[in-house]
């Protein structure tokens, strides 16, 4: 498929994305998570693996796999200690650390970039802010669009697509939409099912709303029956849904699907299980699949600081050229 009738897909996607956000919002999300979510997760990760996860090192990817295990682990079985922002200091700590594992391989710097990180997340702790921005947004809501957006951008750059520029645009221009037409209801309602289902993403909603001062809510039960609830959900669903998209999408440039017979049928084995689970009993399915959509999220962060620094060169780049 030509780079730019993939771009167009996207774009389509993206419209698709935001309309049907518009009329059933939570339902697209559960959808989305449940349904292409676990698939998005197995095949990222083995094609992560066949790119080395953009590391110096061929096992650096252990580390992140470590402090993933931990977190997960310490979600269920809380460590007795006072410090209850532990959860945002894993993430920031992975995060930072990723930033060595992409650009350096000396052991003693990268020691010492662990040093400085944890004197910088000691500090950042004395944030009021900074438990909902690392421990919430950025696994979520930073995750499947601000780093969907600069991945998109890093490519169009490299690219020189103006058809890239479209989708991107798109992109940001339902974004602004969703939370700009905000048509009062549409008859929509949140059925109970929905409402158990979705609750233990709500805490996502509920901040998001108060945080950018969107809304004043008291109860995180408002997210299912305000308007301003219903239309934090269009966005997060919209966001969701796409990130989940553009990734299939460009099957036939990434080519995640080019892995060995056994690998395919062993990750659409265990996709099946996991729809199986989701279908069955929706919490149960988020509490196995825990693990593994964490997993993807630590996993990325090399990706992440190659999309970012990638950007910043290819704007310099191209501001050099533009004074010659």
């Amino acid at each position: 498929m030509k780079t730019n009738t993939i771009h167009h897909l996207n774009t389509i996607l993206i419209l698709v994305s935001c309309l049907i956000s518009y009329f059933i919002p939570f339902e697209l999300f559960l959808f989305s998570y449940g349904i292409l979510g676990p698939l998005h997760y197995l095949t990222e990760i083995g094609w992560l693996h066949k790119k080395q996860y953009f590391t110096k090192g061929k096992y650096d990817f252990i580390f992140l796999i470590i402090t993933c295990l931990i977190l997960v682990y310490w979600n269920y079985n809380p460590p007795e200690i006072k410090h209850h922002g532990w959860v945002a200091d894993i993430i920031l700590l992975s995060l930072l650390v990723s930033i060595g594992l992409v650009f350096i391989k000396d052991w003693l710097y990268r020691f010492i970039l662990i040093f400085i990180s944890l004197i910088f997340i000691s500090v950042a702790n004395n944030s009021s802010y900074y438990f909902t921005w690392i421990a919430i947004f950025l696994p979520t809501i930073i995750h499947v669009f601000i780093f969907t957006w600069l991945f998109m951008i890093y490519g169009v750059l490299k690219e020189k697509s103006w058809a890239g520029l479209i989708s991107i645009i798109t992109l940001i221009g339902c974004g602004i939409l969703i939370f700009t037409f905000q048509p009062a209801g549409l008859g929509y309602t949140v059925s109970s099912y929905v409402q158990n289902s979705y609750a233990m993403f709500s805490e996502l909603n509920f901040r998001l709303i108060n945080t950018f001062h969107l809304g004043n809510l008291t109860e995180v039960s408002q997210v299912f029956t305000t308007n301003i609830g219903f239309v934090m959900m269009r966005f997060i669903a919209f966001a969701y849904t796409y990130h989940y998209l553009n990734w299939f999408s460009k099957t036939s440039v990434i080519k995640w699907h080019l892995v060995p017979k056994k690998t395919l049928i062993v990750t659409l084995l265990i996709w099946l299980i996991s729809i199986s689970l989701y279908i069955y009993d929706y919490n149960l399915g988020l509490k196995v699949l825990f693990l593994l959509s964490f997993l993807h999220v630590f996993l990325e962060f090399p990706l992440n600081i190659v999309s970012i620094t990638g950007i910043g060169k290819e704007f310099l780049s191209l501001s050099k050229r533009t004074k010659t």
